[in-house]
């Protein structure tokens, strides 16, 4: 909109210029009571609760405030009751001047629901005040030779009081020259007049002297007195004459003191010291003398005080003109005040809160007041808040607002408002009045507890101490005090074989984990479980998030030898032929580690050997092999000593003793032939024993494979499961094999066991392994 020439910003504006109608809320007069000026604090004046028809304690739970439109306690209430009192003496001369009758207004403000009643309080009038005279005496002049029944004006008494109260009559003391005349004016106000009885003889009496009482309308009358010096003067047959009957003239509230108001001028035909015109103010009240001033020579009025419009928007000044002969002439002097801008707008807050519960619906948090003391375009107000706030301001009836929220707020996108209030009138220049409010939103336990992750994967190496911390789940709350006050705690297991009390415990109030007791890698390698995250709030919220503990292989375990047995029973002894190729495959050990990893990646060394250099053993599989070609020389008999080794750190390691036995020849007889029948069946009857216990060997060796390749095949499968955890490794060397508890048969060999049943002397006859082609063609 635009208004005197300027722009107003696009804002949420309520333009108020002389009646505003109820938007939300409907006022309506109420009741008019009255109460006597001076009665003692505390006066009864009416129970509003009969009036309003409401039940004794209604007012108290309705919330209703009683506020005056000069925002002054001048009465006070009893919510209980409903009686109103005065909460002071009422004094109606300071609180309305002459102004009859006398009327106090006020509001009656109710919050729930929100409703007003306007209403006004009467002041009457008591008789406190005496009529009083400007001057103890007034002086006047008459022309001897002025007819009988001329009248003369005199000035007339104030008197605070007003009605019946005011002054009624005036009085004169009995004489034979006057008498008292009573003249109404078109304000209602009596003036005295002074009436010649008897012509004046000036050679008979020059002065003669009067008291004029005023009299009251009290009971009893109150009285003042003034006396009246009449000076009788020789004959001056021309009075003073104004140019004009009645002066008109305009002036700002602002204008400076000693500012020229208006010049008023008389003249006179008479000569000498009969036209020496002065001039003085008549008849004129406190506020006239105290405001302004009149040169008696030249008939200038200047400002002798500062004007304000709010309190006197007009003057009527009586000025009169004096020849040097007594003779007098009257003017009237009409001051215009022209209203400024100066009195900014006034925001009165009738109720206020500061604190707002978060997700409340639409919540009324202050109601006010404005006003501005300037007139018209001066006086005309908008009212507005900031755009970018959740906030409402509604207008009511006179000049009251309410602000409210726009709907539910949230205390973690923000806990704290700051609104500022802004009334601007559009006078020149505007001036604007700004009230600050905080709103401060309270916290509701609306948000769970979040994890910082919904899964924490935690290493333990086995072996581990009691009470050992693993780590530390963490969790926060947007919410605020109690509500974001969180407690940890684990949720029972989905597994109910998993002894998840015995393993892990947390604390409750950091998150931290513990284990239990120590933990072994090759009885539980991984395991998971949830843990709670729940709020003090109430009701409480909580959340869950899934920790999975990896535990970490030890080198614990040392390697273990499958074959050849080491059960403390007779040693296996291994046939060589003398005429083997160098290379050629003696025997396998074969060794298992419980451990994983690099701690399970074994080596093979020859640790002792009965002839040095005649066998290697492979580090990566255990073969033992020939390293030369046998010779006559070389013993029969040969003893060697492996050396099994993981790759742990440190390392651990076994041994295992290998009887290696040296033959012409699997063609050849191995021992004499027997030279009776009785041998040879001793010699068919021991073969068939060979072939049983060996036999046996084997079918239990092949179990135990079987058996043991089985137990890793649902490790691995295990493994498979939680093989998506990492575990760290270090850096292992080429030539091991990782037998990952399966030995260190890493390649297929097939052995040929006969029993050549043909020749005088049983023997065992060891074929090469069958290898495959990519092995056998690199021998």
């Amino acid at each position: 909109m635009e208004a005197g020439g300027l722009r107003f910003p696009r804002q949420r504006q309520v333009l108020f210029i002389c009646i505003i109608w109820g938007v939300s809320l409907a006022g309506s007069e109420f009741g008019r009571y009255s109460v006597t000026e001076e009665t003692e604090r505390g006066s009864f004046v009416v129970n509003l609760a009969k009036d309003l028809g409401l039940a004794e304690g209604e007012l108290a739970a309705r919330g209703v405030r009683v506020v005056s439109d000069d925002n002054k306690q001048h009465l006070l209430l009893d919510s209980q009751t409903g009686d109103l009192f005065t909460n002071e003496k009422l004094d109606r001369e300071k609180l309305c001047g002459s102004t009859e009758p006398c009327m106090l207004h006020f509001q009656i403000l109710m919050d729930n629901p929100f409703q007003i009643y306007r209403t006004e309080l009467r002041i009457r009038d008591i008789n406190d005040h005496s009529p009083l005279f400007q001057d103890k005496e007034m002086v006047l002049k008459i022309l001897e030779n002025t007819a009988e029944g001329t009248t003369f004006r005199l000035e007339r008494a104030q008197d605070s009081d007003g009605g019946l109260n005011g002054i009624q009559k005036y009085t004169i003391n009995p004489n034979s020259f006057f008498h008292i005349k009573i003249t109404d004016s078109d304000e209602g106000i009596i003036y005295p007049e002074l009436v010649l009885d008897k012509v004046l003889d000036w050679e008979e009496q020059q002065e003669l002297s009067l008291t004029l009482t005023a009299l009251d309308g009290g009971s009893p009358p109150r009285s003042g007195t003034t006396t009246i010096r009449i000076v009788v003067v020789d004959v001056n047959d021309n009075a003073p004459q104004f140019a004009e009957a009645q002066y008109e003239t305009q002036v700002k509230e602002n204008s400076p003191v000693g500012s020229l108001i208006v010049k008023v001028s008389a003249g006179d035909v008479d000569s000498g010291v009969y036209a020496e015109v002065s001039y003085s103010f008549f008849d004129a009240s406190e506020d006239i003398r105290t405001t302004f001033q009149i040169n008696p020579f030249s008939g200038e009025i200047f400002l002798r005080a500062l004007l304000d419009y709010e309190l006197i928007k007009s003057y009527k000044i009586n000025t009169q003109a004096i020849d040097g002969g007594g003779l007098s002439a009257r003017c009237t002097v009409l001051v215009e005040v022209l209203d400024t801008n100066d009195n900014p707008p006034e925001l009165i807050m009738s109720s206020l809160s500061n604190y707002i519960a978060e997700n409340s619906p639409e919540t009324v948090l202050a109601v006010f007041r404005i006003r501005d003391r300037d007139s018209g375009e001066n006086g005309k107000m908008v009212c507005y808040i900031q755009d970018d706030l959740p906030f409402l301001l509604k207008p009511s009836v006179e000049n009251f607002y309410v602000l409210m929220t726009e709907g539910p707020l949230d205390r973690e996108s923000r806990a704290e408002y700051n609104i500022t209030i802004a009334v601007t009138d559009l006078g020149i220049p505007r001036l604007k009045t700004q009230h600050n409010i905080t709103v401060l939103v309270s916290d509701v336990n609306d948000n769970s507890p979040s994890f910082s992750q919904t899964v924490y994967t935690v290493f333990v190496r086995e072996n581990n101490s009691p009470a050992l911390h693993m780590g530390s789940v963490s969790a926060t709350d947007r919410d605020s005090g109690t509500n974001a006050q969180i407690t940890y705690s684990l949720l029972p297991p989905q597994d109910p074989h998993l002894p998840l009390n015995s393993l892990v415990s947390i604390n409750a109030d950091n998150g931290h984990l513990f284990a239990l007791r120590s933990l072994d890698y090759e009885a539980l390698r991984a395991f998971e479980f949830r843990v709670g995250a729940t709020d003090a709030g109430s009701p409480a919220l909580s959340s869950e998030a899934l920790v999975r503990v990896v535990v970490v292989d030890e080198n614990d375990n040392s390697p273990f030898v499958l074959y050849p047995l080491q059960n403390g029973s007779a040693p296996c002894t291994e046939l060589v032929p003398r005429a083997a190729e160098a290379g050629y495959l003696v025997t396998k050990v074969v060794a298992v580690d419980g451990d994983s990893g690099q701690n399970a990646w074994l080596s093979y060394q020859l640790l002792k050997a009965t002839e040095p250099g005649l066998f290697s053993v492979w580090a990566h599989n255990g073969e033992v092999r020939t390293a030369r070609l046998l010779s006559e020389r070389d013993a029969a008999k040969h003893r060697l000593v492996v050396l099994v080794k993981d790759n742990g750190e440190p390392p651990l390691s076994a041994t295992v003793t290998l009887h290696v036995l040296l033959v012409d020849g699997f063609s050849q007889p191995y021992l004499p032939l027997p030279e009776v029948a009785a041998d040879r069946a001793q010699a068919d009857s021991l073969t068939v024993y060979l072939v049983i216990a060996l036999t046996s060997v084997s079918s239990l060796f092949l179990f135990s494979m079987l058996l043991f390749v089985g137990v890793q095949l649902c490790r691995k499968n295990r493994d498979a499961s939680v093989g998506r955890y990492p575990v760290p490794e270090g850096h292992f060397p080429g030539h091991l094999v990782d037998v990952s508890a399966t030995g260190t048969v890493s390649q297929s060999y097939q052995y040929e066991v006969c029993l050549t049943g043909g020749s005088e002397t049983s023997e065992f006859k060891f074929l090469n392994p069958v290898m495959p082609k990519s092995q056998t063609q690199g021998h």
